[in-house]
């Protein structure tokens, strides 16, 4: 999810996949420093958002991903994390036990 968070940050999203109409540069610095607080809408930052994102409805966005695990449980920590609310809930794939003790 740390990926995720910083490629949000890069594109002036939020933990939700939204963004917003702020651009002052020192709230731009400090989102690439690691603080998202910054949501832009630069031209730059919308340039090349389709490699990483895909649009969905109410100016979302979404990521071009999906999360695979055998174990439930870190799904569901990155679902209730701060960046939780950017995946779509069926781009998450996990099996219903882990592979404990399988070697």
């Amino acid at each position: 999810a740390a990926f995720w968070q910083t490629i949000s940050g890069e594109h002036g999203l939020d933990g939700s996949g939204h963004g917003g109409n702020t651009e002052n540069k020192e709230e731009a610095d400090a989102c690439l420093m690691g603080n998202n607080s910054y949501n832009g809408s630069s031209d730059l930052q919308l340039e090349r958002m389709n490699v990483y994102f895909n649009e969905a409805n109410g100016d979302k966005y979404v990521p071009r991903a999906v999360l695979v695990d055998l174990e439930p449980g870190t799904m569901d920590a990155v679902r209730a994390g701060p960046f939780g609310e950017l995946f779509r809930p069926d781009n998450f794939v996990f099996g219903q036990s882990g592979a404990g003790n399988n070697w």
